[in-house]
């Protein structure tokens, strides 16, 4: 699976120090270097410089050969190249929390996931303890979202997890049941 991250995702992950749940979901990630230079930022959190200037492994940092020309100007340099990135290498998701940047992604055709998103996901599939990162992402940092959002993230993680209980359930029906052929059919 191919995906994209631009700068916030990554930046809020590193801050509630759930980084690790990208490569647990997702393998590797690619980020073009206007996102590292983001998040070196001299003035930015101490643990996000420290972390771009040594990024993990499965952090694979890519320019894109071409950036897309009709995206607003008013989209940050690390967003540019992440859309554009996410085209050229055919993503099946963008990691991207600005709005503006995020529907100019999806224009494009591309998936777009947040750190909402992610956090839903690594939560439904026990990675990480979905309720208390999303509080660390809304008490501890800067990220902005309004109540309903909230309310919209708790009810996806839900229908997740709900959902991945009922596919390791269905999982492990049918085990036994096999195990118990292999016993009677010599297998």
């Amino acid at each position: 699976m191919i995906v994209v991250s631009d700068t916030t995702p990554l930046n809020y992950l590193i801050l509630i120090e759930a980084t690790e749940v990208l490569s647990a979901l997702f393998g590797q990630v690619y980020a073009p270097p206007a996102v590292l230079q983001e998040l070196s930022h001299p003035r930015g959190p101490q643990s996000v410089r420290a972390w771009a200037a040594s990024p993990p492994e499965w952090l694979v940092v890519q320019g894109p050969a071409q950036r897309v020309e009709t995206l607003p100007k008013a989209l940050h340099d690390g967003e540019v190249e992440a859309i554009s990135l996410a085209r050229e290498l055919g993503a099946e998701w963008v990691l991207i929390d600005e709005r503006k940047a995020s529907r100019e992604a999806e224009r494009l055709g591309l998936r777009v996931a947040g750190t909402l998103g992610i956090l839903e996901e690594a939560g439904a599939r026990d990675l990480l303890d979905y309720e208390k990162s999303r509080d660390r992402l809304v008490n501890e940092t800067s990220y902005y979202v309004t109540d309903d959002v909230l309310r919209e993230s708790a009810t996806r993680y839900h229908a997740r997890k709900q959902a991945q209980e009922h596919d390791r359930q269905d999982r492990e029906d049918v085990l036994p049941e096999s195990e118990h052929e292999r016993k009677h059919f010599g297998e």
